[in-house]
């Protein structure tokens, strides 16, 4: 868990305004940094499943709140995902080409002829 000062340093520099405190670029600040802690505490603790579960529990708390920002503000979400040098999976859809794609959507009588 995050000490005062070091949650307080992580909200001054991630905040939009003023008194934010609780914005998702916030959140995923905070969420980021425990993610940090917790990790390196599972490289001494191999054993210690009850904090791996917690991390993964924050893990996806983070993923959501990422595909949150991502759908609010596309901006604001690349923003974050450069200066918490997060690497974002793209959607499968994205990747696939568009032969891949055709053949996938196509009736079966189409393919049969083919």
């Amino acid at each position: 868990m995050l000490d005062k000062k070091k949650k307080d340093k992580v909200i001054a520099k991630f905040r939009t305004h003023a008194t934010d405190t609780g914005s998702p670029q916030v959140q995923i600040a905070i969420l980021t940094e425990e993610m940090k802690e917790l990790a390196e505490h599972l490289k001494i603790h191999k054993k210690d499943f009850s904090s791996r579960r917690g991390l993964l529990k924050k893990v996806g708390e983070r993923r959501r709140l990422l595909r949150y920002l991502e759908r609010e503000d596309a901006k604001s979400f690349e923003d974050m995902t450069n200066k918490l040098k997060i690497k974002i999976a793209r959607r499968q859809m994205e990747e696939k080409p568009e032969a891949v794609i055709a053949e996938e959507t196509a009736p079966d009588d189409v393919l049969e002829s083919v």
